[in-house]
């Protein structure tokens, strides 16, 4: 396998966790978004969105990082990432989509680039602008991770899974965006159970080849 990723890039974090959570190997390819790397032609014939990850298996190129998650849970069941049973399949999909379809799209690089450089707004009000959107979805998820029994040490009982794949890398983004977590303790103390475990940690943005501090 071939994955094109960025070590700042939430997206490919999520689909680095699923490959160390399987213990599949792979070959890091960066592509370097700050710098715009995504935009060379020999990466726009790979994706024409201009986005990472891209994960080539066997020659066939995949996309969108839950999208690639599910298949490795389709060609690689075990360990199990997302569940059999339809309903407790719902929840963990329906939590990690807060993150990837209501947090994620809203406060990724190119949106915050064209707030600042096409719309002209501050800093500080880009980092409101973040901030809103962060808290507007964790609150939603504290509270459905706070009020259900099916949560344990981590998201869905005590299995790292789907929806702890989507929380982890958007509590690193918050974090570096100085998003205040103390309304979040459930978030916050899944995170860290999830930061203990080595495929978390191997999948960090810290722990990856094209890492800058």
């Amino acid at each position: 396998m071939k994955l094109y990723s960025y070590f700042r890039s939430s997206a490919a974090y999520r689909v680095r966790i699923a490959l160390a959570l399987k213990g599949l190997d792979y070959h890091y390819v960066p592509v370097h978004i700050a710098r715009g790397k995504q935009f060379e032609p020999a990466y726009a014939a790979i994706n024409p969105q201009h986005l990472v990850p891209v994960l080539e298996d066997e020659g066939r190129l995949l996309y969108q990082s839950l999208a690639i998650i599910q298949y490795l849970d389709e060609t690689h069941p075990e360990p199990r990432i997302i569940p059999t049973d339809p309903v407790e399949r719902n929840r963990v999909r329906s939590l990690a989509l807060i993150i990837a379809c209501e947090i994620h799209p809203l406060n990724n690089t190119r949106v915050l680039a064209y707030l600042t450089d096409t719309l002209g707004v501050t800093d500080a009000q880009k980092q409101a602008w973040y901030a809103h959107w962060v808290t507007t979805g964790f609150t939603a998820l504290e509270t459905r991770l706070a009020g259900d029994a099916r949560t344990g040490r981590f998201c869905h009982g005590d299995t790292p899974g789907f929806a702890d794949i989507s929380l982890v890398p958007q509590v690193a983004n918050a974090r570096r965006f100085k998003v205040d977590l103390t309304p979040f303790p459930t978030i916050v103390r899944i995170d860290a159970a999830c930061n203990e475990l080595e495929a978390f940690r191997r999948a960090a943005p810290q722990a990856q080849p094209d890492f800058e501090g």
